[in-house]
C-alpha cells in the first residue's frame, strides 16, 4: 500500500516505495506480457495462452488492475498520418532545484496538451519532455512560456524526432527477459 504525502500545493497523492516489489507468479507475468503485446486480446484467447479458465483469467486481470500493476490500456496512434506534427524531445534544466518549482512545472506540463510525456530524471538535465507541435513556431511558443514563467528553467535543449526506430513496446518483466 503506498504511503501518503501532503504538500501545500496539492492534495494527498500516493508515494510508492520503489524498493517494494509486488508478488507475482509466472502466470501473472505471462498475463502482463500478453497484454503488453496485445491489449485487445480477448479474455478467452488470453486464458488459453496462460492455461487458465476464462473466469480465473479475468479474475487475475482484474486483480492486477486493482493492485495498480496494469495502469491503463491505450492505442498507439500514427499522429503523422492524422495531422501536421513535429515531435520534440526536450531536455530541460533548472537553475535551482526546489520541490515547489518542480511541482509548479509538473502542474503546468500536465495542463499543457502539447506535452505528451514528462519525465523527471537525474543527470545533466532535470526533465525529458516529449512534445507534439504543429511546427517550429509552435515549439518556440511553448519554450517561451517555459522560460517566462517562474519555474527557474535555465536551459532547454531541443531535439527533433526524425524517425522512431524502436517505439516503446512494453517493459521486460523479468531480469532475464530476452530483448524485444
Amino acid at each position: 500500500m503506498p504511503a501518503q504525502r501532503r504538500h501545500s500545493r496539492e492534495t494527498l497523492r500516493p508515494v510508492y516505495d520503489m524498493s517494494h516489489k509486488d508478488s507475482l507468479d509466472r502466470i501473472d507475468l505471462k498475463i502482463l506480457q500478453a497484454l503488453q503485446e496485445d491489449a485487445q486480446i480477448k479474455n478467452r484467447d488470453l486464458a488459453d495462452q496462460v492455461a487458465l479458465s476464462p473466469s480465473a483469467c479475468l479474475r487475475r486481470v482484474r486483480d492486477l488492475e486493482e493492485r495498480g500493476l496494469i495502469t491503463g490500456y491505450r492505442a498507439h496512434v500514427a499522429i503523422d498520418r492524422i495531422r501536421a506534427a513535429t515531435i520534440v524531445i526536450a531536455q530541460v534544466s533548472f537553475d535551482r532545484h526546489s520541490v515547489g518549482r518542480f511541482m509548479d512545472f509538473d502542474t503546468w506540463a500536465t495542463h499543457t496538451p502539447e506535452i505528451v510525456e514528462s519525465l523527471r530524471v537525474s543527470g545533466h538535465y532535470d526533465y525529458l519532455l516529449r512534445v507534439v507541435v504543429s511546427d517550429i513556431h509552435d515549439w518556440k511558443r511553448i519554450m517561451r512560456e517555459m522560460t517566462e514563467r517562474d519555474f527557474g528553467v535555465e536551459k532547454i535543449v531541443s531535439n527533433f524526432l526524425m524517425e522512431d526506430m524502436k517505439p516503446f513496446a512494453g517493459y521486460p518483466l523479468t531480469q532475464n527477459s530476452p530483448a524485444r
